[in-house]
Order: C-alpha cells, then sequence, then structure tokens
C-alpha cells in the first residue's frame, strides 16, 4: 500500500498533474482580482479555488503517508506544506492579511519543477557571497554619504540635507534613476567640481560593486550546476550497477538451472 502510494506520489504524472493545477489556480488567483469576473464568475471561480486547494491538501497528506517525518527533513516539502497551510486560514477580518498571502501558492511551481528548483538552490548558496559583497557596499555606501552630506547639505537641503536623506539620494543615483538631469546638473551648477564625486561613486558602485553582486549569483549557479550533473553522474552509475547486478544474478539462475 504505502509503495503505490509512494509510486503514485513520485511518479511524473501525478507530478504533471499537479503542475497544472498550479498553473490553473494560479489564473484564478489573477481572475479574482477583477471586480467584473468576480461578480460574474465568482461563485465558479472559487469553487474551481476551493477544489484544487483539497487536491493540494490531499497531496500533502499522501507525502506525510510516505515519507513520514522524513517529510520534515525536506526544505522544499517544509515550503509545500507551509503554502497549503495559509491557504486554509479562514477567511476572517483578523486574518485578512494572511489570506491575501495564499497567492503564495503560485510559488510551489517551483518546488515542483526540478529546473526550477535548481535555480533558486544556487541563489540561497550564494547568499554567504552577497552577504560580505553587500558589507562592502554598505561601507562604500555610508562613506559617500557622509561625504555628500557635508558638501552639498548647505545648498540641496532636500537631497542632502541629512544623513538618512542622502542615502536615499545616493541610492536612486546608483540606480541611475534620473540621476543626471534630476540631481547632479542642477549640483552641478552651484557645485562645478561636483561631477567628479557622482563620477566616483557610479563606477565604484554602480559600475564595480553591483557587477560583483551578479559574478557571485553566476559563480553559484555554475557550482550548483556541477554539483547537480555530479548527482545525475552517480545516480546513473547506481542505476547501471543495480541493473547489472540484476542481469548477473539471472544469469547465474539460468546457468543454476542448466546444470
Amino acid at each position: 500500500m504505502k509503495e503505490r502510494i509512494q509510486r503514485l506520489v513520485e511518479g511524473p504524472r501525478f507530478q504533471y498533474f499537479i503542475v497544472v493545477l498550479i498553473v490553473i489556480n494560479a489564473i484564478i488567483l489573477g481572475m479574482e482580482t477583477s471586480d467584473y469576473l468576480m461578480t460574474n464568475f465568482g461563485v465558479f471561480l472559487k469553487a474551481v479555488d476551493a477544489l484544487i486547494l483539497k487536491v493540494f491538501v490531499i497531496e500533502i497528506l499522501l507525502r506525510l503517508f510516505v515519507y513520514r517525518f522524513r517529510f520534515f527533513t525536506q526544505p522544499w516539502s517544509i515550503f509545500d506544506f507551509v503554502v497549503v497551510a495559509i491557504a486554509l486560514i479562514p477567511a476572517s477580518e483578523a486574518y485578512a492579511a494572511l489570506r491575501a498571502l495564499r497567492v503564495l501558492r503560485v510559488l510551489r511551481l517551483i518546488s515542483v519543477v526540478p529546473t526550477m528548483r535548481r535555480v533558486i538552490e544556487g541563489l540561497l548558496s550564494a547568499i554567504p557571497g552577497i552577504a560580505s559583497v553587500s558589507t562592502i557596499m554598505l561601507l562604500f555606501f555610508y562613506v559617500f554619504a557622509v561625504i555628500g552630506t557635508h558638501l552639498y547639505s548647505d545648498t540641496f537641503p532636500q537631497w542632502f540635507g541629512t544623513l538618512g536623506s542622502t542615502m536615499f539620494t545616493l541610492f536612486q543615483i546608483m540606480t541611475l534613476e534620473s540621476w543626471s538631469m534630476g540631481i547632479v546638473r542642477p549640483v552641478m551648477e552651484q557645485h562645478p567640481s561636483a561631477w567628479v564625486f557622482f563620477v566616483v561613486y557610479i563606477l565604484v558602485t554602480t559600475f564595480t560593486m553591483l557587477n560583483l553582486f551578479i559574478a557571485v549569483i553566476v559563480n553559484a549557479m555554475h557550482s550548483s550546476a556541477d554539483e547537480s550533473a555530479k548527482e545525475d553522474r552517480l545516480e546513473l552509475k547506481r542505476a547501471l550497477s543495480m541493473e547489472i547486478r540484476d542481469l548477473e544474478q539471472r544469469m547465474a539462475a539460468l546457468i543454476q538451472k542448466e546444470k
């Protein structure tokens, strides 16, 4: 019984079925934001949404039956469990905000599709490197904010009046959003040499530190892909060795029968 359910849950057809339900559920959640659609088809949409939720609950219960306590040792299984549990919260005023999080069910597509799962795992493995780059970037950010406040707080208090406002202004410049005509050129009208400060800042933050972010993520993704390839090769070797062992046993049995 348990083995049959396990084969069902782990089978590709069942996984494809869950993927289709997640996509349909995502479309329904989007349609529920339309007043027109809810007025005319609200009852039908809610009924389909409830039916899909019941299927998700049954799936989680089957996986709990198969894996027991091992279910909670798998991060993606815990993620699926939490997402489905949030959707079961009663639709009352006290839990209105949490009920809005039922759209997280769409993210179950990541846990079901292996390629998406590997991308997220690669991003998670990049967190230590990203944290290091973020710390360095924060240091540069703070240094330039202090300098900018001292230089331009008197003439442009709306942008550089306090350390907080300067950091927000520099963040806008780092994203290259209206940085030239909106901020830098007006500052240069009062401080002609201000271009040196802003050019150096953009070179250090936008073109150097942000590219370091990308480099760390790409490196982590590459390492994750290499590890996945190694695991696939090991799994293939195990499968081949099991098949060879099975053939050897069959040949030995045939030889024994002929004797």
